[in-house]
């Protein structure tokens, strides 16, 4: 017993995931060729062996959430029986789709139905109708109901741990129902461990891309002639702005902030389907909705085993990887804003809704871009697919006012940046110092440090493949506790759905 509280005192989980990811930064830093080469190694090696992996999990994820929202438990409620959701309908959904689609939505809703256009998925003709279908399918695909239902699955074991047992918001207490107390010892702390290295490379990921694309932006704006310095610029400055911020409090001026965020998003959604090609995206629109309807199936369990994995890897494979790796953050923010709500309410507003918006998005950003690639010969996709952080603002300067909205946009992406960085600094913090709401100022700079850090590192050794290459290989050991997390919150559905019929009972009696 006395070894195991010193080992329990040795192995602080704040000081061990954090000792992991300098290591990794520092890696990056002073051994970039070398950490390129070996990340990408470990990413070939994944993709080859565990991709079907990836898929069949996501795919799993999938038809659990439909099985909770939809089965017996479906009137079981986040919370306890009695409990009523904190915000209204519009407010939580407005919240949920900022929380898991903002940066990834913008980064990617040009750059990659264009990028499939001209290298399309195997089978496919480049540069066709097709491979223009197929282009805007897969960017649904990959924004639409799985990483939702990654994101699902976390917030669900979070919610009933933390809103039915009053444990900790920590990864670990989702483990209850599974191994009991023991999350508070060893085996504890190793899967909070493990949950914040992966969230940490998840949202240093994130970070990259943003940064990407708002040195991608401010190229196409004004001349810049060294990108690798300005990248290093935004990160310093956006870095010294959201730790001033998280250190100030998440207060009301972050919610007016995302707010407003979000308010200029669907400004500049509207206005690029009236000013843009508006019957192209609205038929776009409808073909794409119903092709991903129809091929949901097919889609979800499509792996290569005559060929390589190449394509899928470079797409499907990471697109899976990241989100599991960036779960932990997103699961318990929206753990956090759907207390009291049923589970057949939660399903339908965290899996169909933002899969709803996602074909929108991609319909009108990814349509026009197709549009003036096809019918107006741009010729602007070849330079997206080898920079997908100019495909934006490369598809806004064929628009009227081109120059406004790609400054709105870069006002957009940066905001985006700041909020999201802000309040997976803080989950940090929160994963590192046993569930406290309030974690200590030293660890929030020091988390707001190492993700800018960490993004910098993976920036310099490889761009975005070093990027994808990291989420994939750190997601591998995350995708495996999902797993148990299932069994967890099934287990937890059974016990509290007895104790809720057995109290109908009495109360009938």
């Amino acid at each position: 017993m006395g070894n195991k509280k010193k080992l329990n005192s040795v192995f602080n989980v704040f000081t061990v995931s954090a000792i992991i990811v300098l290591l990794m930064t520092l890696w990056g830093i002073f051994f970039p060729d070398h950490m390129e080469h070996t990340m990408s190694i470990g990413l070939h090696f994944v993709n080859d062996v565990f991709g079907w992996f990836y898929v069949l999990a996501t795919a799993l994820f999938v038809g659990f959430c439909l099985f909770l929202g939809f089965g017996p438990y479906q009137h079981m409620k986040i919370g306890k029986k009695e409990d009523q959701p904190e915000y209204s309908y519009y407010t939580w959904i407005g919240m949920l789709f900022a929380a898991g689609m903002g940066v990834g939505l913008v980064f990617w809703g040009v750059a990659e139905p264009l990028s499939h256009y001209v290298n399309p998925p195997e089978g496919v003709e480049p540069n066709t109708q097709e491979a223009a279908e197929k282009g805007l399918l897969y960017g649904v695909f990959h924004w639409g109901i799985h990483p939702w239902a990654v994101y699902g699955i976390v917030a669900l074991a979070l919610g009933f741990v933390k809103y039915r047992k009053g444990l900790p918001g920590l990864i670990s207490s989702t483990f209850y129902p599974v191994i009991g107390h023991r999350i508070r010892g060893g085996w504890g702390k190793t899967i909070d461990v493990v949950a914040i290295v992966g969230t940490t490379v998840g949202i240093a990921t994130s970070f990259g891309l943003s940064t990407l694309q708002v040195s991608g932006g401010l190229s196409q704006l004004f001349p810049i002639q060294n990108p690798e310095v300005a990248q290093l610029s935004i990160i310093l400055v956006v870095t010294v702005i959201f730790l001033i911020s998280v250190l100030s409090g998440i207060d009301r001026g972050m919610k007016y902030l995302s707010i407003g965020n979000l308010t200029l998003a669907a400004v500049l959604l509207i206005t690029v389907i009236v000013i843009g090609p508006t019957l192209f995206i609205m038929e776009h629109f409808t073909l794409t909705l119903g092709t991903y309807i129809t091929q949901l199936v097919p889609l979800s369990f499509q792996t290569t085993p005559y060929t390589d994995n190449d394509w899928l890897g470079e797409w499907t494979f990471f697109y899976w990887a990241w989100v599991i790796a960036w779960s932990p953050f997103v699961g318990t923010f929206i753990a956090r804003i759907s207390k009291g709500r049923s589970l057949r309410e939660f399903i339908v507003g965290v899996l169909f809704v933002p899969a709803l918006g996602s074909v929108l998005w991609f319909a009108a950003f990814g349509g026009t871009a197709l549009f003036q690639e096809t019918k107006e010969e741009a010729g602007i996709a070849s330079t997206v697919r080898d920079t997908p952080e100019s495909g934006l603002f490369l598809m806004l300067d064929q628009l009227p006012f081109g120059f406004i909205l790609s400054v709105a946009a870069l006002v957009l992406i940066s905001i985006f940046f700041i909020t999201s960085a802000n309040s997976a600094t803080y989950v940090l913090g929160v994963f590192s110092s046993g569930g406290s709401l309030n974690p200590s100022k030293y660890k929030l700079v020091t988390w707001g440090l190492l993700v800018s850090a960490i993004a910098a590192s993976l920036l310099m050794s490889g761009g975005l493949k070093g990027l994808q290459a990291t989420a994939i290989v750190i997601a591998l050991p995350y995708t495996i506790l999902m797993f148990i997390m299932m069994v967890a919150i099934y287990k937890s559905l059974k016990r509290e759905g007895i104790k809720e019929h057995k109290v109908e009972e009495k109360e009938d009696w």
